[in-house]
């Protein structure tokens, strides 16, 4: 029977911490995972990803042997799969080069209501990182050198941020609003 997942998406590593509260049905398939991790989270989908699980990596398949020999192929996967009871978790790592990992928490089993938009995010804090920054390192870096305006990557920074980066923004309505 399919039931509601309240489940915590955290940003492995990141200083302030950034993560997302979302609900989604339990038997959500793990591509239409990543789409919901992306929006709440603000990635672009620019990069590779893949779930890992008990040392076993789930992602899409791969046209490079290269690259995915070890890479089970997810589209057939529901997240009801890997998270069976509370406090169940999974990994998701998003960019190979900056090497995102975020856990994913089960924290609430909750009955199904088909009154509940879902995926649904309750809640979260922070914004996400820019893509290509670095990882956790390389945006810890960059939130100090946005501190010092006479660093001297501190305008290069700007150029490429635009004036209106704020690492505390998130609006949970506007995040509602793309995952609808």
């Amino acid at each position: 029977m399919k039931s509601i997942y309240q489940i915590k998406i955290s940003l492995i590593g990141s200083k302030p911490p950034i993560w997302r509260e979302v609900l989604v049905p339990s038997n959500i398939l793990m591509p239409d995972l990543h789409d919901v991790i992306q929006i709440t989270m603000g990635w672009s989908n620019s990069h590779m990803h893949q779930f890992v699980k008990d040392r076993q990596f789930f992602g899409p398949p791969l046209d490079d042997d290269d690259w995915g020999s070890d890479t089970i192929d997810y589209n057939k996967y529901k997240l009801d799969l890997f998270l069976k009871k509370e406090k169940d978790k999974l990994v998701y790592e998003y960019d190979f080069g900056d090497s995102w990992r975020h856990d994913i928490v089960l924290q609430k089993i909750l009955p199904y209501d088909a009154k509940q938009p879902l995926p649904f995010c309750i809640k979260g804090k922070n914004n996400c990182p820019p893509e290509d920054c670095g990882g956790v390192w390389g945006y810890a870096d960059m939130l100090e050198i946005l501190k010092d305006p006479k660093h001297e990557e501190y305008d290069d920074y700007l150029d490429w941020l635009g004036e209106d980066f704020d690492p505390e923004y998130f609006d949970v309505d506007e995040v509602n609003d793309h995952l609808s």
